[in-house]
């Protein structure tokens, strides 16, 4: 038997802008289920990664694979869950529809119990029926990582979901990050939060675009190394 494949592997990844190096040759490999923290300021390089790994951007040189399927691919897509650091949501569909749509885009049923459990814990049921565009950016956050859980992945993917969030907001998407890595998904999450930096056992620092750290550490140990 074939040993299974890493849940995601980066080899040579660059990425330039008009010449500006934005990150630099990256070797990187994230083993099934592995729970990850993506620390450096902006302009580090940690969206650009996140982008590229998602199929969002494409990288100047380099490979990525995710489970083993080169991203771009349909099966690296379908096991790829991506939450961005700015919500992306329809004007004119209801928090319930953007659920339906996308649990069911990718095979799911639809409105289901799951579905509803998150909204009942991320404190977004009363407002199931109503347009995000009405609502504050932290209730735009909880909705996104409502829509990124409520599909089936193996990688999940997340920038600075901490943002705008309430403290009881932080703290039931820690327990959700949690749960994810519980149930067998590998998570990378780009955040200077240090509850969730302090929770994980591998850190992974950028500073201009270079890897700086990669290791077990707490928050204070990583961010003077990104010049925090």
């Amino acid at each position: 038997m074939s040993p299974q494949p890493p849940a995601l592997a980066v080899t040579g990844l660059t990425k330039t802008y008009d010449g500006v190096v934005a990150l630099q040759p990256l070797d990187l490999e994230v083993g099934v289920g592995q729970s990850v923290a993506l620390i450096g300021h902006n302009g580090s390089g940690k969206s650009t990664l996140l982008r590229m790994v998602a199929g969002l951007l494409e990288p100047t040189a380099g490979t990525i694979e995710v489970a083993g399927f080169e991203v771009g691919d349909i099966d690296a897509r379908a096991t790829t869950s991506f939450l961005p650091d700015d919500p992306v949501l329809y004007d004119d569909l209801s928090l319930r529809e953007h659920v339906e749509y996308i649990s069911r885009l990718h095979g799911g049923d639809g409105w289901d119990d799951y579905a509803q459990g998150l909204c009942d814990r991320l404190g977004l049921s009363p407002r199931v029926d109503d347009l995000p565009a009405t609502f504050s950016r932290g209730l735009r956050q909880k909705t996104s990582i409502v829509l990124a859980l409520v599909r089936p992945f193996s990688l999940l993917l997340v920038d600075e979901p901490f943002v705008g969030l309430d403290q009881p907001g932080k703290q039931v998407l820690l327990e959700l990050l949690a749960e994810v890595q519980h149930d067998g998904a590998a998570t990378v999450v780009a955040t200077h939060d240090p509850a969730y930096v302090d929770r994980v056992p591998r850190s992974i620092a950028l500073r201009d675009g270079e890897v700086v750290f990669d290791g077990t550490a707490t928050v204070d140990q990583v961010l003077p190394l990104v010049g925090g």
